[in-house]
């Protein structure tokens, strides 16, 4: 765990983004509130809001996956110099499209003990092993973030995916 006042004031202010992103998922489409942005050069240059739930369910759209898909192609021949920036630890799917992504640095607000990605890291494939997995910080600020998780965690167990990571 990191302190959240030894990040950068733009690291900060992109997981405030995030936040904001966050509660805008939960908030104005009733989705799970996870929020991401990504961020190159001291500028963002993509966010996303956790999908999952609204408009239709479709278990892809999470906040860094549409965080992902709305960063201009043109910008990620320079993924290993991004910092993807999420409220929370992303999941495997969501770690590994960052790994093959390149994307360099993970921030993340508050670990997800349940289904956090983080876990895999040390069972990776030689390729990504060796020096494709990106710097990863946090959490970085659990006692502002676990709030989200906590309710991400509840609105999770209602949800069809949820049924394949259910204990019987």
């Amino acid at each position: 765990m990191m302190d959240i006042d030894l990040l950068s004031l733009f690291d900060r202010s992109c997981l405030d983004s995030a936040e904001l992103m966050a509660k805008a998922a939960l908030q104005k489409n009733r989705n799970l509130p996870i929020g991401c942005v990504i961020a190159l050069d001291g500028r963002i240059i993509g966010q996303g809001a956790n999908a999952v739930i609204h408009p239709q369910y479709n278990p892809m759209r999470h906040a860094e996956m549409e965080a992902m898909q709305s960063v201009p192609c043109d910008l990620w021949e320079q993924a290993k110099d991004m910092t993807l920036y999420t409220t929370l630890e992303p999941c495997i799917m969501c770690l590994s499209t960052i790994i093959l992504h390149g994307i360099g640095r993970i921030v993340f607000g508050a670990h997800d003990v349940k289904g956090g990605g983080t876990a895999i890291l040390g069972h990776l494939p030689p390729c990504y092993a060796n020096g494709g997995v990106p710097k990863i910080v946090g959490p970085v600020a659990p006692e502002r973030f676990d709030k989200y998780y906590a309710l991400a965690d509840r609105m999770f167990a209602e949800l069809p995916c949820a049924v394949n990571t259910q204990n019987s």
